[in-house]
């Protein structure tokens, strides 16, 4: 393989765009969120009962101040309650509120739709190539990253 240039721009350059229209269609339809928010409260939604914290910052690759800052957030915002496990003081149970739930109901169907909008135009197996390349970049920086730190 001849010398990569700037797959780091242009991935960069694709997700600012997805995140920008995003963003307009959360304010196009009511919703005060920032895709970080937006992100812990479809995870915490994902998980159901059984959201924590710890296992938000670990599916979602975010350390855990920007994890508690996030959530401070939506607990601020009344989308989301923090309590404690029963039998296990030491983890935060995250439990969605009506509030975050109506959220939720208006911005999924955004999201599928948005996600759509990314892959018009884009065959099964390059839809494929493209999430095994990703993949496999991640793989090669966190090996790197492993054998260096």
């Amino acid at each position: 393989m001849k010398q990569p240039s700037g797959y780091g721009f242009l991935i960069d350059k694709t997700l600012k765009k997805l995140q920008s229209i995003y963003l307009h269609a959360f304010k196009d339809n009511g919703v005060d969120l920032t895709i970080e928010q937006w992100a812990i409260l479809h995870r915490i939604y994902e998980l159901g009962d059984e959201a924590s914290q710890t296992e938000i910052t670990k599916t979602n690759y975010r350390n855990r101040a920007t994890t508690s800052r996030v959530i401070s957030g939506l607990v601020k915002k009344e989308l989301l309650v923090k309590g404690r496990f029963k039998g296990d003081s030491k983890r935060f149970k995250l439990t969605i509120t009506a509030k975050g739930h109506k959220i939720i109901a208006i911005v999924e169907p955004i999201m599928y739709r948005l996600r759509a909008v990314g892959v018009m135009d884009i065959n099964q197996k390059e839809y494929d190539n493209f999430i095994s390349v990703l993949d496999k970049i991640w793989n090669n920086c966190e090996s790197y990253q492993q054998s260096t730190y």
